[in-house]
C-alpha cells in the first residue's frame, strides 16, 4: 500500500490547504507521496519541508505588498505576483524554506503543469527543493493572462490545473493506491466554462493549444469532481474539503479573511481526524 496526498489548487482558497495540512503535521499524518497543483504545489510544499504555520504567516505578512498579487506587479513585471519577489526573495530571505528539511525528507512530491506546446499536463517529481523545482512551483501556479510562461526541464509552462485539476490518475499511475485529496470547493461544486475565453483566443494567440485546453477546461474539471465522487462513494480515496463555499479572493488583501479559510481548513480536517487515520490506518 502507498499512501498519497494531492492538493488541488484555487489560489488564496488555498489557505484551507495550508490550514489542513499543519494539522496533518501536528497529529504526525504522513504520507509516502504528495502531488501539487497551483497553490496546492506553492503551499503543498511546506509538508515537505516540515514548516506548519508558514504559508499561513508570509501569506498574512505580505498580502498588502504590492509585489504579492496586484495589478502594479503585473505592469511592471509581467507578473500578477513578482517572481522575483515570490520565488526568491520570500523563500531565500524574508521567511526562508527549509531546503534542507526539503531534502531530507524522503516523502516523493509531485508537481504537474501545463505544456503550452501541447496543452497537456506534464509532471515533476520534484526531490531536492532547488531552484529548479521551485522554477516548476512558480510555472504550476503561473495563471494564463497575468503570468509570463516558464521555462523549466524544456518546457515552457503554464498553471497545472488548466490541464489536471487534480492529479489523482496520475498518481494512481505511480503506484499510489491508498489516495486522500484535499480539495478547496464543496461537495457538488461544478465549474462553467471559461468566461474570458474571447479574450485568450486573443491575448495567448501565440499559444493556441493553452486556449483549446482553457475551452475545454470546465469539461475536465467536472469529470474528475464526478470521477472523484464515485471513487468517494466507493471508499476507493477519501475527500477533505470545505463544508461551503470558502468566498475568498484570489487575490485577497485582508489578513482576517485569509486567517478565517485558513482555520476553516484546520476545523474540517481536525473534524476528519479519525476517519483520515482509519483510512491510512494510521
Amino acid at each position: 500500500m502507498k499512501t498519497a496526498l494531492i492538493m488541488e489548487g484555487g489560489a488564496m482558497r488555498g489557505m484551507f490547504t495550508c490550514g489542513a495540512i499543519d494539522v496533518m503535521m501536528e497529529e504526525g499524518i504522513s504520507f509516502d507521496g504528495a502531488a501539487g497543483i497551483s497553490a496546492g504545489a506553492t503551499f503543498g510544499c511546506n509538508l515537505k519541508s516540515r514548516q506548519p504555520g508558514r504559508p499561513i504567516r508570509y501569506n498574512k505578512r505580505f498580502c498588502r505588498d504590492w509585489r504579492y498579487g496586484s495589478l502594479r506587479s503585473l505592469l511592471r513585471t509581467g507578473d500578477l505576483y513578482d517572481a522575483d519577489f515570490c520565488y526568491r526573495a520570500l523563500p531565500d530571505e524574508l521567511d526562508v524554506f527549509d531546503r534542507r528539511a526539503y531534502r531530507e525528507n524522503p516523502m516523493a512530491f509531485y508537481i504537474g503543469a501545463t505544456d503550452v506546446t501541447t496543452g497537456q499536463a506534464v509532471y515533476r517529481l520534484c526531490a531536492e527543493g532547488d531552484d529548479e523545482d521551485i522554477a516548476w512551483m512558480r510555472a504550476s501556479a503561473s495563471m494564463p493572462l497575468v503570468s509570463r510562461p516558464v521555462k523549466a526541464c524544456g518546457h515552457v509552462l503554464l498553471d497545472g490545473g488548466i490541464a489536471d485539476a487534480v492529479p489523482y490518475a496520475f498518481m494512481e499511475r505511480e503506484g499510489y493506491d491508498r489516495n486522500v485529496l484535499l480539495l478547496t470547493q464543496p461537495k457538488g461544486y461544478r465549474k462553467r466554462k471559461e468566461a474570458l475565453l474571447p479574450l485568450m483566443r486573443v491575448l495567448l494567440r501565440q499559444y493556441p493549444a493553452v486556449v483549446r485546453a482553457m475551452a475545454r477546461r470546465h469539461e475536465m474539471y467536472n469529470r474528475e469532481m464526478d470521477e472523484i465522487d464515485r471513487m468517494e462513494r466507493d471508499g476507493t480515496c477519501l475527500v477533505i474539503r470545505p463544508d461551503g463555499p470558502l468566498n475568498i479572493g484570489h487575490t485577497e488583501k485582508d489578513p482576517s479573511e485569509l486567517e478565517r479559510v485558513y482555520q476553516e481548513g484546520r476545523r474540517v480536517t481536525r473534524e476528519r481526524l479519525p476517519a483520515l487515520r482509519a483510512f491510512l490506518r494510521q
